[in-house]
């Protein structure tokens, strides 16, 4: 239901039902038969800034968010800078393990690929499907793997978003539940090629999270 509140004399109170609408002036309370369609229309007659509409959680989070300064990234052996904003307390992702994640790439501010939005089969449907693939492999093998009967429906790697190849090295030494934000350059990236609204040879942020580590085979 919807919440109206006004600051002035009068305040139509959530509660709307097909029967009554409750309407408080000051102190007092009455309660007014009303049909849905009426209260329908007293609604959307009230000037839009007395509406109060619930705060959306990721907007709050995107205001909140601090820029990490770049003195405070690490650097990898093969020159990635990253920041864990979550550490996470599971196992570690090590070199040669098969790893389940959730990656975004951002762009100015733009989500731009993002294993959120993996497309489902003969449809136009999104779902979160999470990304696997082995820490330290050749970048883009597993996107040739079989279908996987999802439950929301056929999902296929050849469907999912393609990552940058830095995401296949940058996750070693992560913990399960860890998060953690890259820069990630072109060479790294997507190189001369556009990616959504990445364009040729952008530099851009890749945020992971680490979902599943299974060891490597043999240990």
């Amino acid at each position: 239901m919807a919440s109206i509140r006004s600051f002035g004399k009068w305040t139509v109170d959530h509660q709307i039902c097909p029967q009554h609408t409750t309407i408080q002036a000051k102190q007092a309370v009455v309660s007014i038969p009303i049909s849905r369609r009426a209260a329908a229309i007293l609604i959307s007659s009230l000037p839009f800034s007395v509406i109060s509409l619930p705060k959306c959680s990721e907007a709050r989070e995107r205001r909140n968010k601090k820029a990490i300064p770049l003195e405070d990234y690490h650097t990898t052996s093969d020159g990635l800078k990253y920041y864990d904003i979550v550490e996470g307390k599971g196992p570690v992702a090590q070199k040669g393990s098969t790893v389940q994640v959730h990656f975004d790439c951002i762009f100015r501010g733009i989500t731009a690929v993002s294993s959120r939005e993996s497309k489902l089969l003969a449809g136009n449907r999104s779902i979160a499907e999470p990304y696997e693939f082995k820490v330290g492999g050749p970048p883009g093998k597993e996107r040739k793997r079989e279908f996987v009967d999802n439950p929301n429906g056929l999902f296929s790697a050849q469907a999912a978003p393609k990552p940058p190849p830095a995401m296949y090295s940058v996750t070693e030494g992560m913990k399960v539940g860890g998060k953690r934000t890259v820069i990630v350059p072109p060479e790294a990236g997507y190189d001369k090629k556009r990616m959504n609204e990445i364009p040729p040879g952008a530099t851009f942020e890749l945020n992971i999270e680490l979902l599943q580590v299974k060891p490597p085979e043999g240990k």
